[in-house]
């Protein structure tokens, strides 16, 4: 799913089991280069809009500048704290949209001449600005389109982040940290039983034990180039010491105790300037604030120290 408002209503992500299911049904046009679903591809046309938050949502800000695609395709961000049914422009001036005009995102999906049936107004959304309506919020997707069909307007020497003759492992890597680790923090932290959350606990753990020992000796998770396996799961590290550790109860290790994670994900956040895009302060205040089921008080630490994320990662020499 693109957002993180599970956890407002416990009996809708929980199944009988007590195990965590996320809604995986997302609007299915494509903003493509032929322009077959309607939606052409037009610098300026489409919205971006965001939370900082949300970690589906990073994976976009992060492809979008990696790509250099800031001007071709304008961004909105939603305040970190959603209200019941939207993300809401509350960091806005008078708390609209300047293009849009609208105070919710939920309107946009409402302005689709269908409707949007489905439960749960999800960030990253793309908007068409001429229309102001939602095209599509499937996340990945998305992030895939702005490599492959918005290629005309990447930034020279942009990377590749998705090459064809590695894509299948790249497919085959991100499953697995999208199972065990995106999603597999949520089964932990939105677990109704117990034994749900033993189960995600070790599978999460074992597949982050299995990462740090591919990347002890490697730079990058396939090949020898960043790619959308790396952002992928980046956001998840970026957020483990401070949301996921605690709050869902992810706490046999944190992101700076197991060394080959934490100096990758400083090398990414140095190297590639992944730091520019994140907002912990947002997530912080996402996670403690939102999901009251966890966290009645709504009170947000103030921690972690930061300050670790611009030290040397000694990750240069390799492949």
């Amino acid at each position: 799913m693109g957002n993180d408002d599970e956890g407002t209503n416990q009996g809708s992500y929980v199944n009988t089991g007590g195990g965590f299911e996320r809604k995986t049904r997302y609007i299915p046009e494509r903003i493509t280069r032929d322009g077959r679903d309607g939606f052409p591809v037009e610098p300026g046309r489409y919205r971006l809009v965001v939370s900082r938050a949300c970690p589906w949502a990073h994976r976009m800000i992060l492809t979008r500048h990696l790509l250099g695609l800031e001007e071709a395709i304008p961004m909105a961000v939603c305040g970190p704290v959603h209200d019941a049914d939207s993300w809401t422009f509350d960091l806005d001036p008078g708390g609209v949209d300047p293009v849009l005009g609208i105070p919710k995102l939920k309107d946009a999906y409402d302005a689709r001449p269908e409707g949007y049936p489905e439960s749960g107004v999800t960030v990253p959304a793309f908007v068409d600005a001429t229309t102001g309506r939602v095209v599509t919020n499937d996340f990945d997707q998305m992030v895939k389109d702005l490599v492959t069909e918005w290629s005309e307007h990447h930034r020279e020497g942009a990377p590749d982040l998705w090459p064809e003759h590695l894509r299948d492992e790249i497919e085959e890597v991100s499953a697995e940290v999208y199972r065990d680790v995106n999603n597999g923090v949520y089964r932990c932290g939105f677990a109704g039983s117990q034994e749900a959350y033993e189960e995600a606990y070790d599978q999460l753990f074992s597949r982050l034990d299995q990462l740090e020992q591919r990347l002890s000796g490697r730079r990058y998770l396939v090949g020898d180039q960043l790619t959308l396996a790396d952002v992928r799961l980046w956001p998840t590290l970026v957020r483990f010491d401070a949301a996921y550790h605690g709050h869902f109860k992810c706490n046999r290790q944190k992101l700076t105790e197991m060394p080959a994670l934490w100096a990758y994900a400083r090398d990414l956040w140095q190297t590639w300037d992944f730091g520019s895009t994140t907002d912990l302060e947002h997530v912080k205040a996402h996670y403690y604030a939102t999901h009251r089921d966890i966290n009645p008080t709504g009170v947000v630490p103030k921690g972690p120290d930061t300050s670790g994320w611009s030290a040397p990662h000694g990750r240069e020499s390799l492949g």
